[in-house]
């Protein structure tokens, strides 16, 4: 496939099963084909090589920037003390938790395909670490590290399906896979008061739970179109340090990762017209986006 990647034709970049250590693999191999170095064909990599501070934090980052912003706005509160449900306990799950944690939320939930952690009290930082160390180093599953951890294994169960706990979730991330929350999942999640759903997975509400959370206006929603936009955003980020032949600091682009992420929610809320939902939102930004394009390419008459 060597042949068909370029900066301005196609740039793959990580996602389920494919992190860090596989985008290293795969840059290394493009490197001994091709004998060129410094191209932003791949994002994701090691800083080692043409790496960007904050892609593997991305993701999971801007998730919650733009939660913190709608929270605040929608809901007229801050994040401090809400319950918050994780699933996953991959990249973007990790870093959704991170900060969360960072913000004073309480992070009641994390997953993977076998089963859930339920943190009664909240997950802390030393569960984070435990978690991290597991999956990225020892490449473990979830039931192994229950003695590890301050929260109670449930097998073959997700946050989404906890019918029988009555650990309170006031927000909700689905960060695992696509069509993780059914119309059951949904309706579950209403009935246990949550007040927003954003999501830091790709298309991880089915059409079935989608119209529940459309029966809710009252209660915020924002897809991943949106909400998950900063891993994407990044990878833009990282191949411009590439095509610059530079690494910026830590901090430039943290910040230039909050600036994405509160632009992407103004160009929301303005799509949404009055008394419209932030899904709507981004629906209709995305779209007359691709649609104004198209027109000012001369692709539609």
């Amino acid at each position: 496939l060597f042949r068909y990647l370029h900066p301005s034709t196609d740039v793959p970049a990580g996602d389920i099963g494919v992190g860090g250590r596989e985008i290293g693999y795969m840059y290394g191999q493009y490197k001994r084909i091709t004998a060129k170095y410094g191209e932003g064909v791949l994002t994701g990599k090691s800083m080692l090589f043409g790496g960007s501070e904050f892609r593997p934090e991305a993701t999971g980052y801007g998730l919650i920037y733009i939660t913190k912003i709608a929270v605040e706005k929608r809901l007229g509160r801050t994040l401090e003390g809400s319950c918050c449900a994780v699933s996953g306990s991959g990249n973007v799950a990790q870093f959704a938790a991170k900060k969360l944690m960072e913000f004073g939320a309480k992070v009641m939930t994390f997953s993977d395909s076998n089963g859930v952690l339920v943190f009664d009290d909240g997950m802390t930082e030393d569960d984070w670490d435990s978690i991290v160390e597991a999956k990225n180093v020892h490449r473990m599953r979830l039931r192994d590290i229950e003695d590890k951890v301050t929260g109670r294994y449930i097998p073959n169960e997700s946050p989404w399906t906890l019918t029988d706990d009555t650990t309170p979730f006031h927000l909700a991330f689905p960060c695992a896979t696509q069509n993780e929350i059914d119309g059951k999942g949904a309706e579950l999640l209403l009935s246990k008061g949550v007040l927003g759903v954003f999501e830091g997975a790709n298309l991880p509400t089915t059409i079935k739970g989608q119209e529940v959370f459309r029966s809710r206006p009252d209660v915020i929603y924002i897809p991943g179109k949106a909400a998950n936009a900063g891993g994407v955003g990044v990878s833009g980020l990282e191949m411009a340090q590439n095509a610059q032949r530079l690494q910026w600091e830590p901090e430039e682009v943290d910040d230039k990762l909050q600036k994405m992420m509160g632009e992407i929610y103004t160009q929301m809320e303005a799509a949404s017209g009055e008394g419209g939902t932030l899904e709507e939102g981004a629906n209709r930004a995305g779209f007359l986006k691709v649609v104004q394009a198209m027109e000012e390419l001369g692709w539609l008459y």
